[in-house]
């Protein structure tokens, strides 16, 4: 229970990696506000969390607009006291297999406001209701596409952008007993890499890519974030974790 009387907020939290950050906050004891644009993924997750004997709560946002990010961080404080541990984990894929003078103007806005953007929004909001509680920890869910480069333009220039937003922040805020750091997935089969899964031979491909031999699981991640956001981490702000198999150091 190593989060035993915290509250955990979580966006993207209606599948995937999200999903698996909601639950493992929640088996370590936090109140888990759960966050998706989709409501229906959303409040599945809720009631997961709610069956297994935890707390949670489901508040619908799209992190690409502050007002209702700024209303998401009020809720969460209206209705657990405090905010405790952010992981910031909504996400898109984009285009796959695209590179930059291929890309769509308007497809590469969208990857861009809701991976990079929306980070930021999330931890303005999270940043300032943390200096009045006088410390936080927040996890920022980058990529092994943050740390190397993949042939999706949108997605790794997002994903580089989060590593450096974390830094930045940390710089700022650790004095103040704010921790900042991310994670930096390799591949996952969550819904948004399943369709790339489902290419004959596919599969193989991307597990022979990690040294591991193998894809990773959500809760692998998941056990990345709660550590992160955990006293066990006291010493850590600013880092980019990978918890990719060895992928970026092929």
């Amino acid at each position: 229970m190593r989060l035993e009387d915290k509250t955990a907020l979580v966006t993207g939290a209606g599948s995937g990696i999200g999903r698996a950050c909601a639950l493992a906050y929640a088996r370590e004891g936090a109140k888990v506000m759960v966050s998706d644009i989709n409501a229906a993924n959303g409040e599945a997750t809720t009631e997961l969390i709610r069956d297994a004997g935890g707390t949670a709560s489901f508040y619908k946002t799209d992190v690409t607009r502050a007002d209702e990010v700024e209303d998401l961080i009020k809720r969460t404080v209206e209705t657990y006291k405090s905010l405790d541990c952010a992981c910031n984990n909504a996400g898109i894929a984009g285009k796959l297999g695209m590179s930059a003078a291929d890309y769509p103007e308007e497809n590469f806005d969208q990857v861009i406001a809701v991976n990079l953007k929306g980070v930021w929004l999330c931890m303005k909001y999270q940043i300032r209701q943390m200096l009045l509680q006088q410390g936080g920890s927040i996890v920022n869910m980058a990529s092994a596409a943050g740390l190397k480069a993949i042939p999706n333009a949108a997605y790794t220039a997002s994903k580089h952008g989060v590593i450096g937003l974390t830094r930045t922040s940390a710089q700022t805020y650790s004095r103040e007993g704010i921790r900042i750091n991310a994670v930096c997935p390799g591949y996952v089969p969550t819904p948004a890499v399943q369709p790339a899964l489902e290419v004959p031979g596919m599969k193989d491909r991307l597990s022979e890519m990690h040294p591991i031999g193998r894809l990773g699981d959500e809760d692998e991640i998941a056990e990345a974030v709660v550590w992160l956001s955990s006293d066990a981490a006291s010493f850590v702000c600013g880092h980019a974790l990978s918890v990719d198999g060895g992928l970026v150091i092929q």
